[in-house]
Parts: structure tokens; sequence; C-alpha cells
């Protein structure tokens, strides 16, 4: 048991602080031979309507398996595609084009299931797993960022896992409850401010429709001199050697676990860490990755030197008037606009966000995430609510 851990200084994110467990924790026991990563590509041709499929599977001990078998399932249960392979360290599995699949998108979540299953020699089931999966493309084309073919506007806001009464140790049915809030407010998309969240709001949003930005567990600007006047040399992990493995390790670990889910649209970086070379070294692992969906990172407005570290324009709390002269200057190439966080919503706010909404008339604006989804309140024990800046 450790009182204090080098990972403190990266997890400074901006909530209240509390100790114990917050989320449900498994030990799973999978046979020696076994999927240890799989890596779904599951695109759609907007132009031919039709999907395409392309399972890349690693197995540990594939000498002892024969087979990789699979089968995608419609809604009904019906098998519309399947593949047999031979065993191997890296097993691909691809389709042809898929004439009778529907695209996914947040209107119209249309998921499909997708078994694997490891044979041994003997023909035997070694092991069976299975995914949920949308087919659905999504870039950036001619600096706009789209969505099976058309420009995806966010209507989105910046969602931290509480609950006035449990803290951090949120259930699903609050997830449920989230979930259906934003459906019946026309809120599209969520930034997972700032860590990934728990699977299960994952595949909540994979059902129900709602575009992720994923976002790195990492946040220190509580390490920040005054004046916000960091260099890469000073901040951390800025330019520091030292922190790139653990920070590499981080994107990595939230990559591997999302990456099949069809509602993760972008990755993030973290939130309010500066800028340096360590996030070169993330940017870089995220697209070995994965190299289809575009990396954020708002950090790097405070060094321009590394604005490469992002694909999308990201600012906090700009100006209308700002983001609009962004728009308009006239520079190009240019990156699509997202504002991570705006309209800070606590207490007597949310004004003027017309002037906001009224940006949506330039196609490279692509809309904003509200700071934030819920006040961070917490039961005092006489019936009252206590949150940042209302402690009574």
């Amino acid at each position: 048991c450790f009182e204090y851990s080098s990972a403190s200084w990266l997890e400074d994110q901006d909530f209240w602080r509390l100790h114990g467990l917050f989320r449900w924790v498994e030990l799973v026991a999978q046979p020696r031979t076994h999927v240890e990563n799989m890596q779904i590509e599951a695109d759609w041709d907007a132009a031919a309507r039709t999907g395409s499929l392309d399972a890349k599977l690693q197995l540990r001990d594939a000498d002892e398996a024969g087979k990789v078998i699979a089968q995608l399932h419609d809604a009904n249960g019906t098998v519309i595609w399947e593949s047999e392979q031979d065993a191997a360290a890296e097993t691909t599995l691809a389709s042809d084009a898929l004439e009778t699949v529907s695209p996914w998108s947040a209107e119209e979540p249309t998921l499909y299931e997708l078994t694997i299953r490891v044979t041994g020699p003997d023909g035997g089931t070694i092991e069976t797993i299975t995914q949920k999966i949308g087919f659905r493309t999504f870039r950036i084309e001619n600096g706009i960022m789209t969505l099976n073919g058309r420009r995806v506007v966010f209507k989105g806001a910046d969602r931290h896992e509480f609950d006035a009464k449990r803290g951090r140790a949120i259930t699903r049915q609050d997830m449920i409850d989230d979930i259906m809030f934003c459906k019946r407010h026309n809120i599209n998309a969520i930034r997972t401010s700032h860590y990934p969240n728990q699977e299960y709001w994952y595949d909540l949003c994979d059902e129900y429709g709602i575009y992720l930005i994923d976002e790195t567990n990492l946040e220190t600007h509580g390490s920040w001199v005054a004046n916000n006047v960091e260099t890469p040399e000073d901040a951390v992990p800025g330019s520091k050697p030292e922190w790139e493995g653990a920070c590499v390790d981080r994107v990595n670990s939230m990559l591997r676990r999302d990456y099949n889910h069809p509602s993760v649209l972008i990755w993030s970086l973290g939130n309010e860490s500066f800028a340096g070379e360590v996030f070169r070294a993330m940017y870089r692992h995220v697209h070995e990755v994965d190299p289809n969906r575009p990396v954020h990172y708002e950090g790097c407005v405070h060094d321009r030197d590394f604005e490469d570290v992002t694909d999308i324009e990201s600012r906090m709390y700009a100006h209308a008037d700002e983001i609009e002269r962004y728009l308009t200057d006239g520079k190009t190439p240019k990156k699509p606009y997202l504002s991570c966080e705006y309209m800070h919503a606590m207490g007597n706010s949310c004004g003027n966000m017309d002037e906001y909404t009224a940006l949506e008339r330039y196609p490279q604006y692509q809309g904003g995430f509200i700071w934030d989804f819920i006040d961070q309140a917490i039961d005092d024990g006489t019936g009252n609510l206590r949150y940042g800046g209302d402690f009574g």
C-alpha cells in the first residue's frame, strides 16, 4: 500500500478529492490461448451505401489454437457475414462490401454484434468473445470533420462522473439517467472530462447514439506557476523525458480499452497540462495505433510551437468574436474548430449562447462542449447541496 504516488502529479483534475474504490473491480480468468487484443474497423462508404469490416486480432499462444471464426449478426440475430481463418499470432478477418448493413450515427445508432470464436486443433471452442459494432466513417476532409460523408456539429457537454450522495461512485442507473437526459435535451456529444469513463458508459453511448471525445487521464494545471507562464522545460509533463513513459501508457490504456466503440470519434491527450515533447510522443503513439480518428488537445494554445500535437483547433472560453476571427482570417490550411469548454454553467450563466450557435454558418465551426453537464454538488447531510463556489 502506497500513501503517495508519482501519479498524483498527473491527476490534478479540478473536482472533489474523495477516497476509496469508485468503480467495479473484476478478476478475469482466461485460457492460456486467448485473444489478447482486437481492433475493429467498421467503415461506411457513404457513396456506395455499403459497409466493410476489418478485425485485427492478437492471439496469445496461437500455436495451440486451430481456427478463428467470425460471425456478424444483425439485431434479429441473423448471420449476415462470416469468415474463418487459421489461427496465428496476428490474425485478420476482413469482409467484402456489406450491402445489407446500415450506418451508425447519433440520430440512428444502428448496431451489429460481432462474435469471435477461437477453436483448438480438435475443433472444440477455447474462447468466445462478442463486440457490438457500428458502421461509420469519421474523418477530417478539407478541414471539416465529417461523419459518414456529412459535416457534424457537436452540441456537447463536459461530464464528470458524479452523484450528490455517492460522489464519484456512480451506478449504472445514474449513467442511464444521464444518457436519457442528453437525448431528451438534444445533447449529441460528451467529452469524458478528464479521464476515461466507466466501460458501461461507452456501451450506452453506442446504443443510444452519443458522440464521445475520449480523454486521457491526465491533468497537471495545479503545478503551473502564476499567470500561466509555463515553458516546456518547467511544465509537467512538458518536455521532461521521465514523464513520457507514464503519459504514453495512460493514453495507450484508453486506446486499447475503447478502440472498438463507434461512439468514440476523437481521442484527447488530456486537459490543462500545457505542452511539450511528451505530448508529441503521445500524439505519435495514438496515430500509430489508430491512424483514423483525429487527436484533440487544447493545451498547445499556451505554446504554439506544439500545435502539431492536435488535429483540431480547440480552445476554452474563447469569445465568439475571437472564434470568428480564426474562422475568417483567410489562412489555409486550417483545422476544424471546437470549443472543448465554454459557457461555464455554474450559477447564473449561459447568457449570449446565440452568439456561439450563430457561428455554425461557418463550415469549420463544429460546435462545443458546455462546462459542465451537472454541478458537482455533494449533499452536506442537512438537505443542502454544496459545490465549488457555493458552500454557504
